[in-house]
């Protein structure tokens, strides 16, 4: 059976605490994943090159071609949550545009921007680190010894 969006969706919520992706959901999972799906698409384009398997997806179905493994469904589920914390902080400095530095500072969001900003680093650097592993651990070394470098 072929890997949906929900497989994904469930693993990426599992990663994250956001009362909106809540209440989105409640209101309407229909929309909750549109939302996500864009997401997704982020994390399938970075995971692309590297994979060991085909991630043909179709928005039609909200489903890939083939039967993801657990390891590829959560690599995809932690590239979805870097590309979400991006939009958070994103939506932290548009806000910052649009008020005074004093009340920006009374604002929950705006006190903590720097350490958001922190952790999405710490997030990317991780992510970083999980695709490096991945490809390595997906080498074929005997090749190697061969001297035949795959491109």
């Amino acid at each position: 059976m072929a890997t949906t969006l929900v497989d994904i969706n469930d693993l990426f919520m599992v990663l994250v605490e956001d009362y909106r992706l809540t209440a989105l959901y409640q209101a309407s999972v229909t929309n909750f994943n549109t939302y996500l799906e864009g997401f997704l698409m982020f994390a399938i384009e970075e995971l692309d090159d590297i994979c060991t398997q085909d991630l043909t997806y179709s928005i039609a179905n909200q489903a890939f071609t083939a039967t993801l493994t657990q390891r590829n469904k959560n690599m995809l589920a932690q590239l979805m949550t870097k590309y979400w914390m991006e939009k958070q902080v994103q939506d932290d400095l548009q806000m910052r545009v649009n008020v005074t530095d004093h009340d920006f500072k009374h604002t929950s969001m705006g006190a903590n921007l720097k350490e958001r900003s922190e952790v999405l680093n710490r997030k990317k650097e991780a992510i970083s680190q999980l695709l490096i592993d991945y490809e390595y651990a997906n080498n074929d070394w005997d090749s190697w010894d061969d001297q035949l470098y795959r491109p």
